[in-house]
């Protein structure tokens, strides 16, 4: 049996390069031997809005799932997340905050023990971002780095996986053609190695 990718790609322009990120890793990830379960959340039309009533029932796990239970399967089943998104104002794009927002729910990526949090995604064995960053590196290092650290912080918790990897391309609205090519082959790589 094929180990499972959740392959999770946030963004809206077909001709972006983000799609070109998002193609490079389903590519590599299937001809690395993964499953890949592509879960493009635009052509997925995923809402990203947390309900009222989706906030109210949030820690009761017998029905949180219920408005995402096929979103929640798909995680569940999976042996790898990998996210390819942009870096937006120093932070994921809103509707794959949403996604966090409303698949990462109590009694799916966590629980809350009279100790603190337990992650569940116990499954996930394999963690990787690929992202595009318009700050220079030095620019988001100053600003905190907040989707570095969701990822490899936060993410990370309630998965532990054995690999993480964290692939950004800093400076994008003046990276050079080579330097778009050879970030898609780091990609590549890192991808098949997965």
């Amino acid at each position: 049996m094929m180990p499972k990718a959740l392959l999770v790609y946030a963004h809206p322009c077909e001709e972006s390069f983000a799609s070109a990120l998002h193609a490079a890793t389903a590519e590599a990830l299937t001809k690395a031997g993964w499953d890949v379960d592509d879960c493009d959340l635009y052509a997925e039309k995923f809402d990203p809005v947390l309900s009222a009533q989706e906030r109210r029932n949030y820690h009761d796990t017998a029905i949180n799932t219920a408005p995402v239970q096929g979103y929640v399967d798909r995680l569940r089943a999976a042996d790898a997340l990998v996210l390819v998104f942009p870096v937006w104002n120093f932070g994921y794009p809103a509707i794959l905050k949403g996604f966090f927002d409303r698949v990462f729910l109590p009694g799916v990526s966590f629980d809350l023990t009279p100790t603190g949090v337990q992650g569940c995604l116990q499954n996930i064995r394999k963690l990787a971002a690929v992202t595009t960053y318009g700050a220079t590196p030095l620019r988001a290092f100053l600003a905190g780095d907040p989707p570095r650290k969701l990822v490899k912080r936060a993410v990370w918790g309630v998965t532990k996986p054995d690999k993480v990897r964290y692939l950004a391309l800093h400076n994008m609205n003046h990276a050079t053609h080579a330097q778009r090519t050879g970030y898609l082959a780091r990609v590549r790589s890192e991808m098949a190695a997965l």
